[in-house]
C-alpha cells in the first residue's frame, strides 16, 4: 500500500472500521465503446489498486447499455489493458447486459410502488419541461396515467411494440429539485439496436443512472468508484438503492478527479477524428494516449503505474505536465536496458593508420547501474559517425570532431581529422581520419585531452535499421483541435546503422542508443529482414517548459533514482455548495457544456463571473468555455479581472472571429496572447498582423501543389494505398501559412489533389 492515505483509502479505512463492511469490493466497469486510454489506466490503478491493499477485490464489469456503439474489441482491448497493467479480474468479466432481466425486475418494481411512469413527451418536450436552474420544471401530464396502465405500455415497450423516442420510462422524484438531474430522469429508453452480446433479445435498454448503481449492488460491490462529473449523479445513485429497500450492505459512490495530461486530448470524440482522418496510423500509434499507443511505443506497465502512483488521488481537477510521465519512463529503463550505439545520420569515416580487425569488449551497463553484461563491438578501418559530430567551421564550444580537435570513439580510440571529401554539391561525404594506438579507451596512455566521446558503429558489420522518431503529437499545452497537432510528431529514418549487438531473436527488447534516447524494437513491424525500432522517450526533454523533475534527471545518460514531485495535489475539496450545484446543472443541462468544464467554472467564481459576463456579449457557449477554462484561467490564477489588460467583450469579440472563420483557433491564441501582453482589441491585431484566416482554393491551392512537388515519395506512397499520409500533407500545408490556412478548406483540397 502507498504511504501516503488517499481520501479514498481514508474512507475505506473507517468503513471497515466502522463495520459497515465485511470485505472491500471495487469494480472497474467501463463502457466498451473505444480503446482505453491513460485515463483509464488511473482507474484501473484506482479500482484494482484498493482492492488488492484491502485484501479485496475488483470487477472488471463492461458497462455495455449502448448496443449502437459497442463492440467485441473493445472488450478484448480493456481486458488487455488490465492485464497488461499487471491485475487480474479472477478470470470472470461481468457485463452489465447479464442483468438486464434483474434490472428490468427493478424497474417493473419502481412502477409498482408508483415511482415510476411511461413518458411520451418527445425529447425536445422533455427538455422545455425539466425547466432550469432558476425555475421549476413541470411535470409530464403522462405521469398521471395508473399503475396498471404504466405496467402494460412498459410490458409492450420490452415486446417492440414501440418505435424509438415513441415512449421512454421515467423515475418520479422531483421536478423542482435544485439538482436537475433528480428531476424525473430517464430510466429506460428503446432502442430497436443489435447488441453484440444479447443480440436481439432486448429492445430497451437502461440508463447509465439506473444500471449502474443496481449492476454495483448485483455484484456486492461496497465501494463505487467513479470520476468527478458524475458527482451530481450521486443523488440519483442514491434513490435507486434507498427507493427499491434493497437489503444492506449497500454500495456507496466516491469520486475523484479525472486525469488531465497537457499535450494530449483524451477525448473520444478527438481520439476518433484523428484515427478516422488518418492524421495517426490507428488506434495504437505510438504517438496517442491510448494503452495499445504506448505498448506500442515501448513503455512499461512499471512506468504507468508509478505515475499514476506519483499523480496521487486528488477530488480538484488539475493538469499534469506530461513531462512527469516521461520522467517515470526515463527512471524505469535507466536500470532495465542494455545501452548500445547507434548512428542515425552515418558519416564516413577511413581510419587510414588501422588495419586488420579488432573486436573491443564493452559493458551494456555504465558504472551506476547495478547490472552485469557486456559485448564486443567490432572496429576496423572503415566506420561511420553521425553527421552532426563533425563540423568544418564549427560554433563556440562545439566539443566533437573538428579539422582541430581530436575526439573519443566510445569505447575505442581517439581519432583526429586528416582530410575531408565533399561531393560535387560542396556535401561532405566522408572523412579521412587517424587514430591513437596508444589512446585505447580503459588503458590510455596517450596523454590526449579530448573534449567529448562519440558513438560509432563498424561499416563492415553494422547492421541497418528503420528508426522512427517520435514527438508529442501536438504542439500546444491545451490542444484544441486539429490546427494544433505538432507536423513535426513524427520522422522516419530508414537507414540507420546500428551496432550487432542490437539485432536480437527476443521479443519485448529496449535498448538505450547512446545520446539519442530510449528505443523499442515495434512489436508489429519488426523483422529480421527490417528492423524497426521506435523511439520511446529522449533522454533529456527537449521542449522549452521545464519543471525542475524533468531538469534533474538527465544531467548524464545514468542517475539514481531521483525523488519527483507530486505535480497533483492529494486530498479532498469540499463538496459543492449549493450554488455551484446550480452553476454545474444550468451548464451541462442548458449550455451543454461537458462535465469537466462545467465543474472548473461552477467551482471557481472568477472564472464564472468572467464567463457569465462574455457569455452576455456573445451567444457561443461551448466556445467561450474552452478559452476561459484553458486561457484565462491561466491570467486569473493570481490575478483579479479587474487587473486584465483585456475585457470580457474583447474576449467575445475573439471568439465571434472564430466562430466566422475569419481566424481559426490557432490564430487566436497568438491573438489573445498579445491582448493579455497589450490589451489591444483582436480586431485590431489581425488587422494590423494579417492575420485573417484563408479560405480562399486560389490562394492555398498553389501551397498545397509545391507541398506535393517536394514530397513525391510520400505521395507514391499514398496512391499505393497509405492514406494515413493525409494527415502529414495537410500539417505541411498548414505550417507553410503560419495556421492560417483553413483546416477543413484544407484538407478537402489536399484529399482531392492526391486522388
Amino acid at each position: 500500500m502507498s504511504e501516503h492515505k488517499d481520501f479514498l483509502r481514508t474512507i475505506v479505512d473507517e468503513d471497515l472500521k466502522s463495520g459497515k463492511y465485511k470485505e472491500v469490493i471495487t469494480r472497474f466497469p467501463p463502457e466498451p465503446n473505444g480503446f482505453p486510454h491513460i485515463g483509464h489506466a488511473k482507474s484501473i490503478c484506482i479500482n484494482f489498486g484498493i482492492a488488492r491493499d484491502y485484501n479485496g477485490y475488483c470487477n472488471l464489469r463492461m458497462d455495455d447499455t449502448n448496443p449502437t456503439t459497442e463492440d467485441t474489441k473493445y472488450v478484448e482491448a480493456l481486458k488487455d489493458a488490465v492485464k497488461w497493467l499487471g491485475f487480474d479480474w479472477n478470470d470472470n468479466v461481468y457485463f452489465t447486459s447479464d442483468y438486464f432481466p434483474k434490472i428490468y425486475d427493478y424497474a417493473v418494481e419502481l412502477v409498482k410502488m408508483g415511482k415510476a411512469y411511461v413518458d411520451s413527451l418527445n425529447e425536445e418536450e422533455i427538455r422545455e419541461y425539466r425547466g432550469t436552474v432558476n425555475e421549476a420544471g413541470r411535470r409530464s401530464i403522462y405521469a398521471e396515467r395508473s399503475i396498471e396502465e404504466n405496467l402494460d405500455l412498459l410490458d409492450r415497450m420490452k415486446k417492440g411494440e414501440f418505435k424509438e423516442g415513441e415512449h421512454i420510462l421515467r423515475a418520479k422524484i422531483d421536478m423542482s429539485a435544485a439538482n436537475m438531474k433528480m428531476r424525473d430522469p430517464l430510466l429506460y429508453r428503446i432502442r430497436h439496436a443489435h447488441h453484440f452480446r444479447t443480440q436481439d433479445e432486448w429492445c430497451i435498454y437502461p440508463m447509465y443512472d439506473f444500471a449502474h448503481c443496481l449492476s454495483d449492488y448485483i455484484e456486492g460491490v461496497s465501494h463505487s468508484i467513479c470520476t468527478l462529473e458524475f458527482e451530481n449523479n450521486r443523488d440519483i445513485y442514491d434513490w435507486v438503492l434507498n427507493t427499491l429497500n434493497i437489503v444492506p450492505p449497500r454500495p456507496y459512490q466516491h469520486e475523484f478527479a479525472r486525469l488531465g495530461i497537457n499535450y494530449t486530448v483524451m477525448s473520444k470524440r478527438k481520439l476518433l477524428e484523428l484515427v478516422n482522418g488518418n492524421y495517426v496510423n490507428g488506434w495504437d500509434d505510438p504517438r496517442l494516449p491510448t494503452i495499445a499507443g504506448y505498448k506500442r511505443r515501448g513503455y512499461t506497465p512499471e512506468s504507468i503505474l508509478n505515475f499514476c502512483d506519483q499523480i496521487g488521488i486528488a477530488k480538484a481537477n488539475s493538469m499534469v505536465d506530461v513531462s512527469q510521465l516521461e520522467f517515470c519512463i526515463r527512471d524505469d529503463l535507466n536500470t532495465k536496458v542494455p545501452r548500445v550505439m547507434c548512428v542515425l545520420e552515418p558519416l564516413k569515416v577511413t581510419i587510414e593508420n588501422f588495419e586488420g580487425n579488432e573486436e573491443i569488449e564493452a559493458s551494456y551497463y555504465p558504472h551506476d547501474v547495478p547490472k552485469e553484461g557486456s559485448r564486443k563491438i567490432p572496429f576496423s578501418k572503415v566506420i561511420y559517425i553521425e553527421r552532426e559530430d563533425f563540423e568544418e567551421n564549427p560554433p563556440k564550444d562545439y566539443n566533437r570532431l573538428t579539422l582541430e580537435q581530436p575526439v573519443r570513439l566510445r569505447h575505442a580510440y581517439i581519432i583526429t581529422c586528416k582530410e575531408i571529401i565533399k561531393d560535387a554539391n560542396g556535401n561532405i561525404i566522408e572523412i579521412k581520419a587517424e587514430y591513437t594506438p596508444t589512446s585505447k579507451s580503459g588503458s590510455d596512455t596517450s596523454g590526449i585531452k579530448v573534449k567529448s566521446a562519440i558513438q560509432w558503429v563498424d561499416a563492415a558489420k553494422a547492421k541497418e535499421i528503420e528508426v522512427r522518431l517520435y514527438d508529442r503529437l501536438y504542439s500546444c499545452e491545451a490542444p484544441d483541435g486539429l490546427e494544433d497537432l505538432n507536423p513535426d510528431s513524427l520522422h522516419v529514418i530508414k537507414n540507420a546503422l546500428v551496432e550487432p549487438a542490437v539485432i536480437t531473436d527476443s521479443a519485448d527488447v529496449r535498448f538505450q542508443f547512446e545520446r539519442q534516447g530510449y528505443f523499442y524494437a515495434d512489436p508489429i513491424d519488426y523483422t529480421d529482414e527490417k528492423p524497426v525500432f521506435n523511439k520511446i522517450v529522449g533522454l533529456k526533454d527537449s521542449w522549452a517548459k521545464k519543471t525542475k523533475v524533468v531538469e534533474n534527471i538527465d544531467k548524464t545518460e545514468s542517475t539514481p533514482k531521483q525523488e519527483t514531485k507530486n505535480l497533483q495535489v492529494i486530498g479532498e475539496v469540499a463538496p459543492m455548495s449549493e450554488d455551484q450545484k446550480a452553476l454545474f446543472d444550468k451548464y451541462t443541462n442548458e449550455l451543454n457544456l461537458n462535465s469537466e468544464v462545467a465543474n472548473i467554472l461552477a467551482r471557481d467564481e472568477k472564472l464564472s463571473s468572467f464567463y457569465e459576463e462574455t457569455l452576455s456579449k456573445l451567444n457561443s457557449p461551448v466556445s467561450i468555455a474552452n478559452i476561459v477554462v484553458n486561457e484565462i484561467a491561466k491570467e486569473l490564477k493570481e490575478k483579479q479581472a479587474n487587473e486584465l489588460k483585456f475585457t470580457a467583450s474583447q474576449i467575445a469579440e475573439l471568439i465571434k472571429m472564430v466562430d466566422d472563420e475569419i481566424i481559426s483557433n490557432k490564430i487566436a491564441k497568438q491573438i489573445f496572447e498579445e491582448m493579455t501582453q497589450t490589451g489591444v482589441n483582436p480586431s485590431k491585431i489581425v488587422e494590423d498582423k494579417g492575420l485573417v484566416q484563408i479560405s480562399d482554393t486560389s490562394i492555398i491551392l498553389p501551397i498545397i501543389d509545391e507541398i506535393i512537388s517536394k514530397n513525391p515519395d510520400n505521395v507514391e506512397k499514398f496512391k499505393a494505398g497509405n492514406t494515413k499520409l493525409l494527415g502529414f500533407f495537410v500539417g505541411q500545408v498548414l505550417k507553410a501559412t503560419g495556421g492560417k490556412a483553413n483546416p477543413q478548406v484544407v484538407n478537402e483540397l489536399v484529399a482531392e489533389k492526391l486522388k
